[in-house]
């Protein structure tokens, strides 16, 4: 159901940190030129916690009517309690979209049968597929494999977004679930090594700048030809690591900027990626093949 290039896409903002609407059709036409498979909205990636639930709605609405079945939408929904995930879940799963992003709940530190009946309830509001997240680097909480195999029998939870980025877990959880569950890469550096194992693809940063790269590389290891793939991978390796100089996603929004699709624009607490990181990102988008036009400070 879910598989190849899935961008976890930026939410492009105006100077004032309003929502940067022709932009954000520029973003979704420059995707579905590019092959992505499929767009995340309202991930971490796309500023979630700044963004009002009114504004991760029509975001997805116009994403979900943008697309029109030509690339899947997939929104987050995850929030830190079970009571406004669901209440996010029911409300966003009711707009079209492919599927529904929880991710763990963060702060709080559940233990594993916490995590366990969250998701579960999650899952029972939905109306959309359901794909676990856990990123126990940024929720100081961690989904573990066999809860995620017991996840797994919920007829609506099809997939998980592994961030933990280490083959060792990718082959527990490859074991402990279903030949249907999907596992997807939450770290671009190691994809193709989660992939290499049986990871059905990725749900990336560097797409949002090197999108047919990321397509290509994906679909050439889905096909078996993991040579092709590594080949393609080996071109965006500066990008995969460069992409995070700061918190994501700062430097990300700063490569888009310089492509010319968004403003440099960013929401409080986070901030424009700092002069002395600048040079870095824009050599790492050198090495990748990307021509740079946007020339946002």
């Amino acid at each position: 159901m879910f598989s190849g290039s899935m961008v976890a896409i930026v939410t492009p903002m105006n100077d004032d940190g309003s929502i940067d609407w022709p932009a954000w059709d520029r973003l979704l036409d420059f995707h579905l030129e590019s092959g992505t498979h499929a767009i995340v909205v309202a991930g971490t990636t796309g500023e979630s916690p700044a963004l009002l639930q009114s504004e991760v709605v029509e975001l997805t609405r116009r994403a979900v009517a943008h697309c029109r079945g030509r690339m899947q939408v997939i929104v987050g929904a995850g929030t830190h309690a079970t009571a406004s995930t669901l209440e996010r879940v029911g409300s966003l799963s009711a707009l079209n979209v492919d599927g529904v992003l929880v991710v763990t709940p963060y702060y709080n530190k559940p233990p594993q049968e916490g995590l366990y009946r969250h998701f579960m309830a999650a899952a029972d509001v939905s109306k959309a597929p359901v794909i676990l997240y856990n990123v126990p680097s940024r929720t100081a909480v961690d989904l573990l494999p066999a809860t995620v195999a017991r996840l797994a029998a919920h007829p609506r939870i099809v997939a998980l977004k592994e961030a933990s980025g280490t083959s060792a877990r990718a082959r527990e959880l490859l074991a402990a679930c279903p030949g249907d569950f999907a596992l997807l890469s939450g770290d671009d550096a190691t994809n193709m090594e989660l992939m290499s194992l049986g990871a059905r693809g990725c749900i990336s940063v560097t797409a949002n700048v090197a999108p047919r790269q990321m397509r290509e590389a994906c679909a050439a290891a889905l096909t078996g030809d993991f040579a092709r793939a590594r080949q393609i991978d080996a071109t965006l390796q500066a990008l995969h690591r460069d992409l995070f100089v700061e918190a994501n996603p700062i430097p990300v929004k700063w490569a888009v900027a310089h492509l010319g699709l968004i403003g440099n624009a960013i929401r409080l607490p986070l901030v424009e990626l700092s002069a002395v990181h600048r040079d870095t990102v824009r050599r790492a988008m050198q090495l990748a093949g990307l021509k740079l036009e946007g020339q946002a400070a």
